[in-house]
């Protein structure tokens, strides 16, 4: 009896605190926009569900890497050395035969015509230099108005190329057949690169694509979805009727606001779950930093909503300040290419970007296990954005009310 007693004293005790800490208004504002988004199914599932399955798309559906890219050949040597590189190229998964042409022409107006995306022309001379121990010399056709594509596509000739010439030298042939690239083959010195691939050795492209979408969802969704419920709520005239309520400014923002960051936080813990049984993005970091930049980013977002809101006075108004908006966070971010890649002049703005330093954090703690001193900037970033926008929105909001 006295356990239980001593029991129920503390619960009092915790629910004087709880009382003491949010007021009774703000309590009765939450509780109403929590049974208005615990009946809105279709915001439930748009926030949950719709996100984890764009997430698992994006993630499978982009790739850095190039596969099957149709390739044309001219075999002017018509030689079993020459069907032997030719198989050689042909039997990886990066390219597949195309057809043969008997001339460069042909050969150029194929790939011209979108048959092909590359060609190899194999010189007449090919066999017999392989069998003088000269070197010889395959000029190599890339479609570059892809120019990843061409790049990539460079890179996989080479590399195999490179396996062809240790299949050469293991047959005692010291000549060494190359794609053409506009430099002296014939030097005698060479240097070696051995490469070692820290942090994803297996070369996982898709690691680095989906923890950059997940920091872009978070952002997109949380916006997308905030500006939206603010402007039906001005739209519905329920705004007015919380203006004859006791309620203060900044109780009406936290009420409004909470179900959306709970829903999108719970987003964020089933998209996690994606990245690691999906996708085998490997946590080797604190889950705690990671959790708690996400909750920023999605602060982040629902602030940009609440602004975006301000200067709405439509839906559709909202919608198009969204669309303003959100294109270049994504583009500026860093999320899909590294930031390295921008030119110098735009990469200073990526600083001003949640996106870009939520992405830093997910694959800072998930791909690197870096700790809090690496990532404090990332952090104090986010913070200060968070912070910035959610005065910015406050004092907006205030405004409107006034």
């Amino acid at each position: 009896m006295a356990r239980h007693e001593k029991d129920a004293g503390e619960g009092l005790k915790m629910k004087k605190l709880l009382n003491s800490l949010v007021s009774y208004r703000l309590r009765a504002l939450l509780k109403k926009e929590f049974n208005e988004t615990r009946h809105d199914r279709k915001l439930m599932f748009s926030m949950t569900v719709m996100p984890v399955v764009q997430l698992t798309l994006i993630g499978f559906a982009l790739s850095a890497a190039v596969s099957n890219v149709p390739l044309a050949i001219v075999d002017d040597s018509r030689s079993p050395e020459s069907r032997e590189l030719i198989a050689t190229l042909t039997e990886s998964k990066s390219f597949r035969l195309a057809g043969y042409y008997s001339s460069v022409d042909q050969l150029g107006d194929a790939v011209s015509r979108g048959k092909a995306d590359a060609g190899m022309v194999v010189p007449y001379d090919y066999a017999r230099n392989l069998a003088r121990d000269r070197q010889t010399t395959i000029q190599f056709l890339l479609n570059a108005t892809n120019a990843n594509t061409a790049t990539i596509s460079r890179g996989y000739a080479e590399s195999v190329i490179q396996r062809f010439n240790t299949g050469l030298r293991n047959q005692g042939i010291h000549v060494r057949a190359q794609p053409n690239a506009g430099s002296d083959f014939a030097r005698r010195g060479q240097v070696q690169l051995q490469p070692a691939f820290l942090y994803n050795p297996g070369l996982v492209d898709s690691w680095f694509i989906v923890t950059g979408v997940l920091g872009l969802l978070l952002i997109l969704d949380s916006s997308l979805i905030c500006s939206a419920a603010m402007v039906r709520e001005r739209e519905a005239g329920t705004l007015e009727q919380l203006l004859m309520s006791p309620a203060s400014s900044s109780e009406i923002i936290i009420a409004k606001i909470t179900p959306l960051f709970l829903l999108l936080f719970l987003m964020m813990l089933a998209a996690i779950g994606v990245l690691k049984f999906s996708f085998g993005v490997p946590f080797r970091g604190n889950i705690l930093l990671l959790l708690a930049g996400g909750a920023l980013c999605i602060l982040s977002g629902i602030s940009i909503g609440t602004v975006i809101a301000t200067f709405s006075k439509s839906a559709q108004q909202a919608q198009l300040l969204c669309f303003f908006v959100n294109p270049p966070l994504s583009a500026l971010s860093g999320a899909l290419n590294p930031v390295e890649a921008m030119p110098k002049w735009l990469q200073p703005f990526t600083v001003l970007n949640p996106i870009h330093h939520f992405a830093t954090i997910a694959r800072g703690t998930t791909l690197k296990g870096s700790g809090l001193i690496e990532l404090w900037l990332n952090f104090l970033g986010l913070l200060l954005i968070t912070l910035a926008l959610g005065s910015l929105s406050v004092w907006r909001f205030r405004k409107q009310l006034s």
